[in-house]
């Protein structure tokens, strides 16, 4: 399966961009020095969901003063943010126009540029594509803003996918936009450091038309609570592996049957 690459600079928006059947779930933990800054930057919406993921500074509090919908989440893991979020918003995305609502996923820290959002969603509004991945490619992106860690491993985990599904990813970014309709059929499981490679593998697999583009990233405001410390850099590239495997021998196994049938 091919994924389309977007050049750099080739990706614009439209006016003609329904940003209103657009939902935006921004999982956070302790995220109250950048929070508001990405709600600032986030163009206006239908709805804008921050999970606050067991916080204990004042992440709720800023994100209701800027206008979005706050959902507890007290279950530690981006992954149950990611899925707290969805829960949130599936009730208006059922209802979006009766059409397909798209929702993007972006982080807390102000690494993702929020303004990019209609490029990301315009793929998907036009017919073009089913997800969207923002790939943050080495052009764009600021210096120091992904450790050597980080790099090392989503190029590994990049490598894995092409050599086990033959799909060529670029990365494993977390600004994302889908269908909803598609997002549901994926039925997402991941509670944690899984999350990012459990949907692309999971959209290759059930044939989604997958998009990539070119997106800005920046230090983020604060220290990573994954890549920032060693534990979590093992935890990370230790959880993001074995879902790779994981998927793999899924993969083997439905073949099999499908050649046995």
């Amino acid at each position: 399966m091919n994924v389309a690459h977007a050049m750099n600079g080739q990706a614009r928006p439209t006016e003609a961009v329904w940003l209103d059947r657009v939902g935006v779930i921004i999982p956070a933990y302790n995220e109250e020095a950048s929070l508001p800054l990405v709600l600032r930057d986030l163009p206006d919406v239908g709805r804008v969901v921050v999970v606050d993921n067991a916080s204990t500074d004042a992440t709720a509090r800023v994100a209701r003063e800027a206008g979005a919908t706050v959902v507890d989440e007290p279950r530690r893991g981006y992954g149950s943010a990611c899925l707290a979020g969805i829960r949130a918003l599936s009730p208006w995305a059922d209802a979006t126009h009766g059409e397909p609502a798209v929702i993007v996923f972006l982080d807390g820290d102000y690494a993702d540029h929020p303004d990019w959002l209609s490029r990301m969603v315009e793929p998907v509004m036009a017919g073009r594509a089913d997800l969207v991945l923002g790939a943050r490619t080495a052009d764009l992106r600021e210096p120091g803003a992904m450790p050597p860690q980080s790099v090392y491993g989503n190029h590994l985990a990049c490598f894995l996918m092409r050599l086990l599904w033959g799909v060529s990813f670029r990365d494993l970014g977390p600004f994302r936009a889908i269908r909803s309709d598609a997002l549901q059929k994926l039925g997402m499981e991941d509670t944690n450091y899984g999350w990012t490679v459990e949907m692309q593998i999971k959209a290759v697999i059930a044939g989604l038309r997958i998009l990539e583009i070119p997106v800005p990233y920046r230090c983020r405001i604060g220290t990573s609570k994954i890549s920032g410390t060693v534990i979590g850099t093992i935890k990370a590239g230790t959880k993001i592996l074995a879902t790779i495997a994981r998927y793999a021998w899924k993969t083997r196994r439905w073949r099999r049957r499908a050649t046995m049938a």
